[in-house]
């Protein structure tokens, strides 16, 4: 099977949506469309700072990655956060996944990063079997607070 990774753009549209849709499904998360759109449109907009490729067969998207950069107090140069990772779920196993996160890693190289990081389910088997080939799982428990709608106090300056 021949995959080409090329980065995102406005050709590529219909197939990335259903590739997020999938992804959405995957984690059973129901996105309100105007957050999809804003998404699509951040990937496009090289004033935002987010970025994807797609992974590409006979024409049509089979994968997605985005990402975005992340300054580090540790390092001089930005490392990459690999936000997003799907592919098809009848092509998976077959270097498609590798392939994006390769991608990406590129990218991160020829900026001088250090580092390409990203998180997954821990439910995650099929993508854990790969990633396990490509890093090193992370020491550091990961933490995620909502921010309420309304706050009391004002912040500290």
């Amino acid at each position: 099977m021949t995959i080409e990774v090329q980065q995102v753009s406005e050709a590529h549209k219909e197939g990335w949506l259903a590739m997020w849709q999938g992804y959405l499904t995957f984690y059973k998360e129901d996105l309100p469309a105007e957050q999809t759109e804003l998404t699509w449109q951040r990937l496009l907009d090289p004033a935002f700072n987010m970025h994807g490729f797609v992974a590409v067969h006979d024409g049509l998207v089979v994968g997605l990655t985005n990402y975005s950069w992340t300054n580090s107090s540790w390092d001089a140069a930005p490392n990459i956060y690999l936000e997003d990772l799907f592919v098809d779920e009848n092509l998976r196993g077959g270097g498609i996944g590798r392939s994006l996160i390769d991608a990406v890693t590129h990218v991160a190289h020829a900026k001088g990063s250090k580092r390409v990081r990203w998180i997954t389910h821990n439910t995650n088997a099929t993508a854990r079997r790969l990633y396990d080939q490509l890093a090193e799982v992370s020491e550091f428990v990961m933490y995620d607070r909502d921010v309420p709608a309304a706050i009391e106090g004002k912040p500290q300056e």
